[in-house]
């Protein structure tokens, strides 16, 4: 097969296989990251609820996942995902891998996100009398978005090079086409329109976040 064959039979499978993974992990990512990072900052905070097990506990969770580079994560989850999938080398077993190396990776961005809200802030709504989801959706919240809006594209462009690495167990992707046709059959046409791909899709990631984070700003 030519190099336009290869690329016609297998690229756009290869593009929505790889959208499935970084679409679902980046939502479970910010969605439980979020909880956890909302969790981290609160019980960090003296002024809402500070609680130093708790915190020492979870940051100690988040960082030992961590600390674990996501090709070597993903080879522990195996026997996990193919508890619950059978079939661990498909798309929805790299989404779960994924999603388990995002949650703590956001749960820590979110986590800086709201530590740098001005604590000034924080300390004139406590003074108030407002409740703590009152502070933190009222206040610390809206002053945040612009950060989190970052840490939110930050989190998605490093899932997409983490997706291109579910290809080497081949559980499907642009990864996996990259190291199937590109790799071991020595189709450099191949590799260099993948490469092409990832540098573009990047950049318009990383351009709307910009425009998005700076709308935020106030």
């Amino acid at each position: 097969m030519s190099t336009w064959q290869i690329l016609q039979s297998h690229l756009p499978q290869a593009l929505l296989e790889t959208l499935y993974m970084v679409v679902i992990s980046a939502v479970v990512g910010v969605v439980l990251g979020g909880l956890v990072g909302v969790l981290l900052y609160l019980t960090e905070n003296r002024l809402l609820c500070p609680n130093r097990v708790v915190n020492a506990i979870v940051g100690f969770i988040v960082n030992a996942i961590r600390s674990l580079p996501f090709l070597i994560l993903l080879v522990v989850l195996i026997p996990v995902v193919q508890f619950f999938l059978t079939d661990p080398y498909t798309p929805s077993g790299g989404a779960i891998a994924l999603s388990v190396a995002a949650v703590p990776y956001f749960a820590r961005l979110s986590e800086s996100s709201f530590s740098e809200v001005d604590p000034g802030i924080v300390e004139a709504s406590v003074s108030t009398g407002a409740t703590v989801p009152q502070i933190l959706w009222g206040a610390v919240y809206p002053q945040a978005r612009p950060s989190l809006v970052r840490g939110i594209v930050i989190m998605v462009i490093t899932l997409i090079g983490s997706s291109a690495m579910v290809g080497t167990i081949g559980a499907g992707g642009i990864g996996d086409m990259a190291i199937q046709y590109g790799y071991n059959r020595y189709e450099t046409g191949v590799l260099a329109v993948i490469v092409v791909i990832l540098i573009v899709i990047v950049q318009v990631i990383q351009w709307f976040g910009n425009r998005r984070a700076k709308a935020l700003t106030h």
